[in-house]
């Protein structure tokens, strides 16, 4: 394996940032139907999308739940991060293998099979299958380590942001920071070293500057050019 390009290297830690927007936003997005569904308080789809900090374009549940979705009009939707992941591997075949592209092949399938299905819900948990068969794919078939290395920097970027907008339990930042903190100098990602020592001491203090995380997080990996 050659050397990989500044090019390729966005390419592919964007891959792995748009798998596990997907991903995790399929599970919360599954959460949030069944909250509205169930008339729960603070079920509304105008707490998702505060909590995810998009903007709430949407008209009622129902719309909420078929756009947010589906609409490839909407910039935030699934399937428009969906099909990110999918320009780039595309791009990337030659480098992360035909059979590991064939995965995100497999998810652009099954998300068009749930937008004209009964019970999209339930064909939508066949994308996070082969999200996770994607991920563990790559393992298997790429040999270049700095290629599998840099997919899952950004994997793991995008869950710390996820993780810090949703305020998950400071538990759980300590153990994906820990696993970036792990993996990002075995990458040849280029990252400014004083945001990671920041993120990886505000994840000891007992109460977590979430917004904080999420600035130094968006600022942690320097622009290619």
């Amino acid at each position: 394996m050659g050397v990989i390009s500044i090019e390729q290297t966005d390419r592919l830690f964007w891959l792995g940032r748009y798998t596990e927007r997907v991903y995790t936003t399929i599970r919360l997005f599954d959460a949030a139907a069944d909250r509205m569904l169930d008339g729960l308080p603070g079920g509304g789809y105008a707490q998702f999308c505060q909590d995810l900090e998009i903007p709430n374009i949407y008209e009622s549940n129902e719309d909420f739940q078929k756009r947010y979705a589906f609409d490839t009009e909407d910039e935030n939707s699934i399937v428009s991060n969906l099909n990110r992941a999918y320009d780039n591997a595309i791009v990337l075949r030659e480098l992360i293998g035909s059979d590991t592209l064939s995965y995100v092949q497999l998810a652009i399938y099954d998300m068009k099979k749930a937008g004209e299905s009964r019970a999209p819900l339930l064909e939508m948990q066949k994308i996070r299958d082969n999200l996770l068969a994607f991920w563990g794919i790559a393992d298997d078939e790429i040999e270049s380590e700095d290629i599998r290395n840099i997919i899952k920097v950004g994997k793991r970027v995008e869950r710390i942001d996820l993780y810090a907008r949703l305020r998950q339990p400071r538990e759980d930042m300590i153990r994906e920071v820990s696993r970036l903190v792990g993996r990002i100098d075995r990458s040849s990602v280029v990252y400014v070293k004083e945001h990671l020592e920041r993120l990886k001491e505000m994840i000891q203090e007992q109460d977590i500057n979430y917004n904080g995380i999420i600035v130094e997080i968006e600022s942690l990996i320097m622009q290619q050019n």
